[in-house]
């Protein structure tokens, strides 16, 4: 099948597919004349891939859950492992957005109670504040 039906049952936009195969996430499928043919397991594993970045995985991270896929030498612990290591990194992330959140509120919470020519944000941006 084309690109452009690959795209369209996998999500993915056509750019990325291609940007996929040219840093080797996935592998650049045969050529059938001057079209790639893709296949059902190039489908499987562009969904795969969608989903897992959809959830903040990294390309590297990505990859090497590829690797893990299920088959007779792949134990859960492994992908375990990635998948508590990426939570960790999402929880940290969701505890700096919740002081930048506090930050902000505060900061708004300033404006229109200095002179006219103060500006609270401006000003901690700035460093001054």
């Amino acid at each position: 099948m084309k690109i452009g039906d690959v795209s369209k049952q996998t999500g993915c936009k056509i750019e990325t597919i291609r940007y996929y195969e040219r840093i080797g996430v996935i592998d650049p499928p045969p050529r059938r004349g001057a079209y790639r043919d893709y296949g059902p397991r190039d489908i499987e594993r562009l969904r795969f891939v969608r989903r897992a970045r959809e959830l903040g995985f990294s390309l590297e991270e990505v990859r090497a859950l590829l690797d893990l896929t299920p088959g007779p030498d792949v134990h859960c612990d492994q992908v375990q492992s990635i998948a508590e290591q990426h939570l960790g990194n999402v929880r940290a992330k969701l505890a700096d957005l919740a002081r930048m959140e506090t930050a902000l509120t505060k900061l708004i919470r300033q404006c229109g109670t200095t002179s006219d020519d103060r500006c609270p944000v401006l000003e901690s941006l700035a460093g001054e504040g």
